[in-house]
C-alpha cells in the first residue's frame, strides 16, 4: 500500500512546491527507455570515468554524481531536485516543526547573523540573547564567510549539547561570550494577538503543528474578546513560503463550511485529486481579511485562493508568488530523496496560479523604507529561469514585493485591513458576497 504525505513549499524562498512524500513505489510501469537513451547513458558513463581519472585535481566522486543528478533535474524546472541524506533530513525537520536548537529567529546583516527575536522560553531566551544581537562566532568559528544556512546548521544540533556564541551587542565595547545548551525547539506555526476588537493570525509556515496552533490561537482570541465585540480576523499569509498540503487544506477548512478547497492534476487526464471542506467555521462567520504579498507561495496561495473563490474572505495586498506545481518526494533510503514535479494544483474555480499568482481583491502596496529603496525584494515564480509556464500566465507574470515591516505601526497593509473590519474604510470587495462565488464547472 502506498502512503502519500503532500507538502507545498514556496519557490525561490525555500523551494516552493506542492510535494507528496511517497513511501514505496507507485505501482505503475514507466515506459521503457529506448536504445538511443541507453546510448546517451553510456556516453555519460564514459565522461564520468574520464573526469574521475584525468581531471587536474582528484574530484569527489560522490559530489560528481550528485551534481550530475541535480543537473538533470534542475534542467526540468526550478523545483525538481535531488536531496542528499542531509537535505532530506532537513526537509523532514522543517515540516515537523521541531528540532534541536537554540530558539532564535535570525537573519543576515553585514556578514553577521543578526537575532531578529529570541523565542520565549527557549535556551537562547533563558541565556539572555536579545533581539538585535549580532553573532560573530559560533563555537569559535568566524561567521563571516558563512551563508545564513551554514550558520543555522551549526547552531542546530543534538539536544543537550552545548554551543558557544560570541555576540556583539549595541552599547557593549567587547564581545559577549554565551554558552547555550541546545533543547527541543517547537516552532509556533501560528502567532496571534488581539488588535483591539480584531483577531490577528500570522501563519508563518504549514508544518504538522499549524492546524493545532491555529485552533488554539482562535480560541485564545475568542476568550479575550467577547463575541459581540469581535469585528473579525486578519489572516496574515505574507512571507509564508508554504508547507504541508494537508495543513493548507485544514487551515482553509477552518473558515469554510462546504465546497472544494483545491485540486491537483497530473500527467494523465485521470490523475486528479480533489480536497474538500467539512461543516464547521471556527471563525463563527466573522469577516476575514487575508493578507498576501510576493512572499506568499504555494500552500499560502491555496488558502488565499480557496477563501477568495468561495467569497469567504477578502484578499488584500499584492500579487502572490505564483507557485502552482506539485512535487513528489520519493525517498531513496540512505541515499536521500528525489523531488520531482508531477502535477499542477488548481483553486476551487478551476484556475491555475502557476506563473500567475493570486490577484488580491484590494491592492495595497507596502512602501519600502529608505535604506531598502535600491534593493530588489520582489519575488515571483515567473521570474525563475526554466519555470513551467502556466496556462493563464501573462506578460505581467507573478509575484510582487516581499516585504513586511517589523513594526506593526508601519504596516500599511495591516492598517488597511483593520480599517475595513472596523468600518473605517469601505470597498466593494468587502465584505465579500458568497452568492457570487465561482466554483469549478469542469
Amino acid at each position: 500500500m502506498i502512503r502519500k504525505l503532500s507538502l507545498l513549499f514556496a519557490g525561490a524562498l525555500i523551494g516552493a512546491s506542492a510535494v507528496s512524500l511517497v513511501h514505496g513505489t507507485n505501482g505503475t510501469a514507466a515506459n521503457a527507455a529506448g536504445t538511443e537513451t541507453y546510448r546517451q547513458l553510456a556516453i555519460f558513463g564514459d565522461i564520468f570515468e574520464r573526469v574521475r581519472a584525468q581531471y587536474v585535481t582528484p574530484p569527489d566522486e560522490k559530489e560528481l554524481v550528485e551534481s550530475a543528478i541535480n543537473g538533470m533535474l534542475t534542467s526540468l524546472d526550478p523545483h525538481s531536485s535531488y536531496l542528499n541524506a542531509d537535505a532530506a533530513q532537513d526537509m523532514r525537520v522543517q515540516t515537523k516543526g521541531e528540532f534541536g536548537g537554540l530558539g532564535i529567529e535570525v537573519t543576515m546583516e553585514n556578514e553577521l547573523v543578526k537575532v531578529v527575536s529570541p523565542i520565549d522560553d527557549t535556551p537562547a531566551a533563558r541565556a539572555g540573547v536579545l533581539a538585535g544581537d549580532l553573532i560573530e562566532k559560533i563555537d569559535g568559528e568566524e561567521v563571516r564567510g558563512m551563508t545564513l544556512g551554514d550558520a543555522v546548521d551549526k547552531m542546530r544540533g543534538p539536544v543537550n549539547t552545548p554551543i558557544d556564541l560570541s555576540i556583539l551587542r549595541q552599547g557593549q565595547q567587547k564581545a559577549i561570550k554565551i554558552t547555550i545548551v541546545r533543547d527541543v525547539i517547537k516552532v509556533k506555526a501560528v502567532k496571534h494577538r488581539v488588535e483591539g476588537d480584531v483577531g490577528y493570525l500570522k501563519v508563518t509556515s504549514f508544518t504538522e503543528k499549524t492546524t493545532d496552533d491555529l485552533r488554539a490561537a482562535m480560541e485564545a482570541i475568542q476568550k479575550e474578546v467577547p463575541e459581540d465585540e469581535l469585528k473579525g480576523y486578519v489572516l496574515d499569509l505574507r512571507l509564508n513560503p508554504g508547507g504541508l498540503l494537508d495543513q493548507a487544506v485544514n487551515v482553509s477548512d477552518a473558515f469554510l463550511d462546504r465546497g472544494e478547497i483545491v485540486s491537483t492534476r497530473g500527467r494523465e487526464s485521470s490523475d486528479i485529486a480533489r480536497f474538500g471542506s467539512q461543516p464547521g467555521d471556527l471563525a463563527n462567520g466573522k469577516p476575514v481579511v487575508v493578507l498576501i504579498n510576493g512572499g506568499s507561495a504555494s500552500a499560502s496561495e491555496i488558502v488565499a485562493g480557496a477563501l477568495q473563490d468561495h467569497r469567504r474572505a477578502t484578499v488584500l495586498g499584492t500579487r502572490s508568488f505564483g507557485k502552482g506545481s506539485v512535487q513528489t518526494i520519493i525517498p531513496l533510503g540512505e541515499n536521500g530523496a528525489l523531488r520531482l514535479t508531477t502535477a499542477l494544483y488548481y483553486t476551487p474555480s478551476g484556475q491555475s496560479i502557476q506563473g500567475k499568482g493570486i490577484t488580491p481583491d484590494i491592492k495595497v502596496e507596502q512602501p519600502l523604507p529608505e535604506d531598502m529603496q535600491d534593493i530588489d525584494v520582489s519575488r515571483g515564480e515567473s521570474d525563475l529561469r526554466g519555470h513551467i509556464r502556466g496556462e493563464a500566465e501573462s506578460e505581467e507574470g507573478s509575484g510582487s514585493i516581499a516585504y513586511v515591516p517589523q513594526d506593526p505601526e508601519e504596516d500599511e497593509q495591516l492598517a488597511y485591513a483593520l480599517d475595513l473590519l472596523r468600518g473605517d474604510k469601505t470597498d466593494p470587495a468587502f465584505p465579500p458576497n458568497p452568492d457570487k462565488a465561482v466554483m469549478n464547472q469542469q
